[in-house]
């Protein structure tokens, strides 16, 4: 069985960049890799930052649709990595046949999670404290970027991955994720119950602020009595910054392997 293209799809505040040395990896166990940006994003970090007004109001539907686009333009079916609200969007590309497989990385909560840990709402105010901001494009502080992404490493280390990768984000699927449970129609919405869906894996940093290892957890019991197959795996002592930062490379082999155990 040859090896699917792996798709790789990054989260808020982070360039699609930031995954070249997972691709690196990758290319070296035999995978063909690509990593598109949001649509808005622009072709590199400093570019995304002199202008981010494309990515004014774009929404996590409007992010599926883009990425459900690239797949459907491929020979075949790819293989999907996630980080964060990139886990997200992987899960809902899995659910509705787009990918045969997928990993999400320490993913934004889904719908039906109800768990609102301190930390979690703290990492959303920079962009959840003004209602304007949900058609705009936010960024982040140094300060506002260790806390949410960068607790578990110096500050140091945090600052420099801030300079290297961060971008402003859209400030909408953020408020759609956060009024998820309020609505029916709600694009967070998965279908954590598919029958004939390809293998997730599920993982957590337990230090994470962003997406807290509890409501990682909570995505994991919506799956449980689902019949198709769901892996969690956790890491201890890594925050959400857990895919760049200097321990990136055991959170890849962590995913390798498990593609590998599932015929990938």
């Amino acid at each position: 069985m040859s090896k699917p293209h792996v798709l790789f799809i990054h989260g808020l505040w982070i360039h699609s960049s930031a995954w070249a040395p997972w691709a690196a990896l990758f290319a070296e166990r035999g995978y063909t890799s690509s990593a598109p940006g949001w649509p808005g994003d622009r072709d590199t970090v400093a570019e995304t930052r002199d202008d981010p007004s494309g990515m004014n109001d774009v929404g996590i539907e409007a992010i599926c649709r883009h990425y459900a686009d690239l797949i459907e333009a491929m020979p075949e079916k790819p293989f999907v990595v996630g980080h964060s609200f990139g886990g997200l969007i992987a899960q809902e590309l899995l659910a509705n046949n787009y990918v045969v497989g997928a990993v999400a990385i320490d993913p934004a909560p889904i719908k039906g999670v109800t768990k609102l840990p301190f930390s979690q709402l703290r990492s959303g105010l920079p962009v959840l404290g003004n209602p304007a901001n949900r058609s705009r494009t936010v960024a982040l502080t140094a300060k506002q970027f260790h806390y949410s992404f960068g607790n578990a490493i110096t500050e140091e280390e945090s600052d420099a991955l801030f300079e290297q990768w961060t971008i402003p984000g859209p400030g909408r699927p953020l408020f759609e994720d956060a009024t998820a449970n309020f609505s029916r129609t709600s694009p967070a919405a998965v279908d954590t119950h598919v029958a004939d869906r390809g293998p997730l894996l599920l993982t957590s940093g337990t230090e994470d602020h962003t997406v807290p290892l509890t409501v990682t957890r909570a995505v994991v019991e919506l799956y449980a009595s689902g019949p198709s197959v769901t892996d969690f795996h956790e890491f201890p002592g890594k925050g959400h910054s857990l895919t760049m930062d200097a321990g990136w490379r055991e959170v890849a082999e962590v995913c390798l392997d498990w593609m590998s155990s599932k015929g990938f």
